[in-house]
């Protein structure tokens, strides 16, 4: 089932739901959607097998939501400002949050900066490195989209090109929303102080390590999956570890 609503400054946002029970909100990788991280590999299936509600939205920019390309609609962290509308407007108030690559970031800054505060955490195919130096990756995909038109298939970046463009991606929009996501202190990692799976391919270091990131949270469980970066979303093996954990610590 898709749902629409009005974020914070009336940009309408794609919602996504599967099954019935207490609520899982889940965030998906930059440029991707709910449909390519959570929905196509079976992953919202198994978390409703499991007894629970997956609720998927489409970030701005992404998915079946709005694209604006006016700059005002770009504040700092606008990402986890619609996630907070999104909580605002489904009345959650007990829920577990989770995010894979860019969504598993939004996830730690809203928890780290106290803007929500989940029951439990899910954090996939992240790493310090995609925290603490995102300037740097924020570069490369600028450049993706800066240099669209002229990336031939020897340029390390053409596979992203190509993801872009399957995707449909605004690349104004997308060239705006990657200006408003700062680096996070991890020092702030402190905060976060809720249960939290950190669940990442076993040959994943897009973002830096994700064993590193687990060691610096209060109370995290690390799992390997099998995979790349983009490869391991894709696998049964990430479902299957979300499902499992999300009953192992009910």
């Amino acid at each position: 089932m898709t749902d629409y609503f009005e974020s914070f400054d009336c940009t309408k946002l794609a919602v996504h739901r599967t099954g019935e029970g207490p609520p899982v909100v889940l965030l998906h990788g930059l440029f991707s959607s709910a449909d390519m991280n959570w929905i196509k590999w079976g992953h919202d299936a198994k978390i409703a097998e499991a007894g629970y509600e997956a609720i998927m939205l489409d970030f701005r920019v992404h998915g079946e939501s709005e694209s604006p390309t006016d700059p005002d609609s770009y504040p700092q962290n606008v990402l986890v400002r619609d996630v907070a509308a999104l909580i605002e407007h489904l009345e959650l108030e007990d829920y577990v949050l989770g995010g894979f690559s860019l969504g598993a970031r939004t996830s730690l800054h809203a928890v780290a900066h106290g803007v929500l505060n989940p029951s439990r955490l899910i954090v996939g195919g992240m790493g310090t490195a995609g925290l603490g130096e995102w300037n740097k990756r924020s570069a490369f995909f600028k450049r993706v989209i800066d240099e669209f038109d002229t990336i031939g298939k020897d340029d390390p970046a053409y596979y992203s090109r190509q993801f872009l463009k399957s995707q449909g991606v605004n690349r104004v929009a997308a060239r705006l929303l990657l200006d408003t996501m700062p680096d996070l202190d991890l020092a702030m990692l402190a905060n976060v102080t809720v249960p939290t799976l950190v669940v990442c391919g076993e040959e994943d270091r897009d973002n830096g390590s994700a064993e590193e990131l687990a060691g610096m949270l209060p109370d995290a469980t690390f799992v390997e999956t099998p995979g790349n970066h983009l490869m391991s979303a894709t696998k049964p093996e990430m479902g299957d570890v979300i499902a499992n954990w999300l009953q192992e610590t009910a």
